[in-house]
């Protein structure tokens, strides 16, 4: 059977497991779908220990095969969802629903803080503005909302970091979700201690960093119990969801691009040097020495699949994304900001809505969907171009995520930004980015480089259509200016 490797995957809607073999083969998925709440205007909510439960099911799942043995997987990598604030006391309990990357509740702290002197401080260490999505503005939130839980909280973790701790007992914090914690210093990798002090928080709030290859601890037998897993199996720390999806397209090497086409959007661009931009999100790449300089929009997968749900009921994607191809580029005047809950990079705007603009009673959902695709491709275009104010390069995009599946909308993509996309084993490639580091970790692979060139295959190569590219262009302008006025609006 060879050596196996696991991944696990938190993601938004669900979690995704995966065992594959040294050349990143998927033998066995699972996947467990739980809930969001929203219990208030403004909030999104997950309970943990469902992310737990879905995931000791799922691991169960991909065990049940012949195949599979408990015994081979030489060691696992979870990669999660960024920005969680998980409020945990000594006994390691969670002690209330953490907010998600979607929550906003803290946009009066974040309004209070930039208006103090070291605001420009904060970005300077972290390299990132000071916005409601981010971990600290929800830390400081439990500290002034709820109080009863903050002062109970011996660490707050990160999604991955919890299953890692449910898996090995072990508390952890790896760099490359760092970058939600504004004391986390960039550039050198390390908390800023004076930075922590000023924004009424501590260091001890959270857990010593560490590599996302570092193996952080073993499978206990309680885990091995719930999982079927074999108890003394080595676990990384793991990473961020899009840093690992990220290396699991293959890209490891300053100028490569990743597009990421999951239930969110945006794009990763890989840098040897932390270059900043306030419009857009600054993190370290899991991959030792190497940065990523990201967009990250609300507006990816999940704007399609909720127009499938509301207009699209008994249709598959490929019958949508087939009415959508019978309509010519530019939708005939059809533009869809995609902001369904409210809108991260370039915007932050927290208040800004999903819009269709230039329906007539001539326009058809094949218009309406057209546009869900354009627009989505409009937003990465927006990202780019932001990105390339600070000098960073961008060649050929690499695409993961579900939405990679659809040659039209990966054309689509090609032709509104003018670049060449390859598209790897995109289904697979969180799971697989977190198993890379589980492999490099453990000592499956002697580098980056050798995992990544024995596991990763280029499946299709779409070229950008000149002529489309300079009609999307004169459409790419509208979209900007839509935007722009609808900001008062919104």
């Amino acid at each position: 059977m060879g050596k196996l490797l696991l991944g696990i995957d938190i993601g938004t809607s669900a979690c995704k497991v995966a065992v594959f073999d040294e050349d990143g083969v998927a033998l066995a998925q699972a996947s467990r779908e739980y809930r969001v709440y929203y219990p208030k205007n403004g909030w999104a909510e997950q309970e943990p220990e469902e992310w737990w439960g879905a995931i000791c099911e799922s691991i169960k799942e991909v065990l049940t095969g012949e195949e599979i043995s408990a015994d081979a997987i030489c060691g696992i990598g979870v990669d999660g969802q960024s920005w969680s604030a998980i409020p945990i006391d000594r006994d390691g309990h969670v002690l209330c629903r953490t907010p998600i990357w979607m929550d906003t509740r803290a946009r009066n702290i974040c309004e209070r803080v930039k208006r103090e002197a070291f605001a420009e401080e904060i970005f300077e260490v972290a390299g990132n503005d000071f916005l409601p999505s981010y971990t600290t503005p929800k830390m400081l939130w439990f500290k002034e909302e709820m109080p009863e839980v903050y002062l109970r909280t011996y660490k707050f973790l990160q999604s991955n970091s919890y299953i890692v701790y449910k898996l090995t007992d072990q508390i952890s914090q790896e760099y490359s979700q760092g970058y939600g914690i504004h004391f986390f210093d960039m550039e050198h990798l390390t908390y800023h201690e004076e930075l922590a002090n000023k924004l009424g928080l501590t260091q001890e709030l959270v857990p010593a960093l560490c590599g996302c290859d570092s193996i952080v601890g073993e499978v206990t037998e309680d885990a091995a119990k719930k999982t079927g897993l074999k108890a003394g199996t080595p676990v990384v720390a793991g990473g961020l969801d899009a840093a690992c999806g990220t290396l699991g397209a293959g890209v490891y090497r300053t100028g490569q691009t990743q597009e990421q086409g999951g239930q969110a959007g945006g794009m990763s661009i890989c840098m040897d040097r932390a270059l900043a931009h306030k419009k857009l999100i600054l993190g370290t790449h899991v991959v030792p020495g190497r940065w990523l300089l990201q967009g990250g929009t609300v507006g990816g997968g999940g704007a399609l699949k909720w127009f499938r749900q509301e207009f699209g009921k008994g249709m598959n994607f490929d019958e949508l994304t087939a009415e959508a191809e019978a309509v010519p580029a530019g939708a005939d005047g059809v533009l869809f900001l995609p902001y369904m809950a409210g809108e991260r990079s370039p915007i932050w705007n927290p208040d800004a809505k999903g819009v269709f603009y230039g329906l007539s009673y001539d326009k058809s959902r094949g218009h309406m969907i057209r546009a869900v695709l354009e627009g989505v491709a409009f937003s990465l275009e927006h990202n780019l171009r932001v990105a390339g104010e600070t000098g960073a390069v961008v060649g050929i995009l690499n695409a993961m995520g579900g939405s990679a599946n659809s040659r039209l909308w990966t054309q689509i993509k090609a032709d509104v930004t003018g670049r060449t996309i390859q598209v790897p084993a995109s289904d697979t490639a969180t799971t697989l980015g977190a198993a890379l580091l589980a492999g490099v970790g453990c000592g499956v692979y002697g580098s980056y480089e050798e995992a990544v060139n024995r596991t990763i295959k280029i499946t299709r190569v779409q070229e950008p259509d000149r002529e489309r590219h300079e009609l999307y262009g004169d459409a790419m302008g509208r979209y900007l200016r839509l935007s722009e006025k609808m900001q008062e609006m919104f």
